[in-house]
């Protein structure tokens, strides 16, 4: 029978999630015991380290490292792409293919623990090294430690200094009113005064959700909170600034592709920490002539989207002691600082805020400054679902005639049926 990410959440949300963890390993009797001798030959999952400098950064440098201190343990790497990550885990959890060591994003963590996929960790190595709190709360589900953060990426606004003197704007947005006012002031001559939408929709609706004071679910997870005011007047803005000419959400540009930002296309937009190092290399002048600045999203309050990549281990591994061993070893500085080089990244831990890198970026400096004002996405065992329904819901209120109060509305039953059957 031929498996798909839809057919096996659909199984797991019926109640089938003891089957197809019963296929993961079978019994607790095929795990072996985390406290023995790291170990064994064991898979890691990963979507990020793309690319050829992506790999031989992870498996000469990093497991080089591993290899190293671990000389009985062997690592096969198995790489794959967010956007099949949860397939490939879904798919092998059910097929009993987890593999041993896994990097997911953040919200990820809630869904597969509270499917038991995933083994808890000892709290000791949440202050093995400085992670800051904001960073832990999405490795921990029911208050239990099941992942470790490797990098952040952050959420921000990127903006074109020079256009804002050439049109006398002489301090960056402190709320939507004067961010609607100043995208007015910018558009002009084909370019948009803001682009929100050149990351993804789920995303920018997020963080503008928590920037005008909203939640997207209870502590419990239980409970949907976005659709009051804040989550419908969240939705809402995009709609004005569509209105008033100074976005457009079919100018928005692909992951990778130099930014309508970089190209002067638009004067302001929603990106993430990363699109530092990506103008470093497609556009150095704009870095090397002060060119581009950058602040938090705020209204009724700041709000920076956390996102990023946690490290976890299967509940289920032969292997637990290296399983486990792996996850500390990705998650300690050297390895982390090499991922978000690697990436532009925002490192998951301050042991690392004093280095060059950090230092010489500054949309990941900024991002460690107002880390107090990280909020991260999920909080609900039945995120998986709902996150992929949130783009599609939400898209018909922005390129479409539907309101934003029917949008969110009818998200909101997409997210409670989603709940209401975990």
């Amino acid at each position: 029978m031929e498996l798909n990410r839809r057919s096996v959440l659909a199984a797991m949300g019926a109640g089938t999630a003891a089957a197809a963890l019963s296929g993961c390993g079978g019994g607790a009797s095929t795990a072996g015991s985390a406290d023995g001798p790291a170990e064994g030959e064991i898979t890691l999952l990963t979507p990020i380290y793309e690319g050829a400098d992506g790999k031989t950064l992870l498996e000469q440098k990093i497991l080089g490292g591993f290899r190293k201190k671990y000389p009985d343990v062997k690592v096969n790497v198995d790489y794959t792409t967010y956007a099949q990550l949860n397939e490939k885990i879904t798919t092998g959890l059910a097929g009993g293919l987890l593999p041993d060591v896994l990097m997911m994003g953040v919200g990820w963590i809630p869904p597969f623990a509270a499917k038991k996929a995933l083994a808890e960790l000892p709290e000791e190595l949440a202050s093995a090294h400085d992670y800051e709190k904001r960073v832990l709360e999405p490795s921990r589900y029911d208050g239990r430690l099941y992942a470790l953060p490797v990098v952040l990426d952050t959420r921000i606004v990127v903006y074109r200094k020079d256009h804002f003197a050439e049109a006398g704007v002489k301090k960056t947005p402190a709320d939507w009113a004067e961010l609607r006012a100043v995208a007015k002031q910018l558009t002009r001559d084909g370019r948009v005064g803001f682009d929100p939408f050149s990351i993804d929709l789920r995303q920018c609706w997020e963080t503008f959700l928590f920037a005008n004071g909203g939640q997207l679910f209870s502590a419990d997870g239980r409970k949907v909170l976005f659709t009051d005011a804040r989550g419908v007047g969240a939705l809402q803005f995009f709609k004005d600034l569509v209105a008033d000419g100074s976005a457009d959400y079919a100018k928005k540009t692909d992951a990778g592709a130099p930014s309508n930002v970089q190209t002067g296309k638009a004067s302001m937009m929603m990106t993430t920490s990363a699109l530092w190092v990506q103008t470093k290399e497609q556009n150095p002048e704009l870095i090397e002539e002060d060119r581009l600045g950058a602040f938090v999203l705020a209204n009724r309050r700041p709000a920076m989207l956390q996102g990023g990549t946690l490290v976890t281990a299967s509940a289920r591994s032969k292997h637990p002691a290296a399983a486990r061993a792996l996850v500390g070893y990705l998650a300690s500085p050297d390895s982390v600082l090499g991922a978000a080089e690697q990436r532009g990244s925002v490192p998951g831990l301050r042991d690392l805020d004093g280095t060059g890198y950090v230092k010489e970026n500054q949309f990941v400096d900024l991002s460690l400054r107002n880390l107090q004002h990280a909020v991260s996405e999920g909080g609900t065992a039945a995120w998986m679902e709902i996150r992929e329904k949130i783009k599609p819901t939400l898209e018909p209120a922005i390129v479409g005639g539907q309101s934003a109060k029917d949008a969110i509305a009818e998200l909101g039953r997409l997210a409670e049926a989603a709940i209401g059957r975990m």
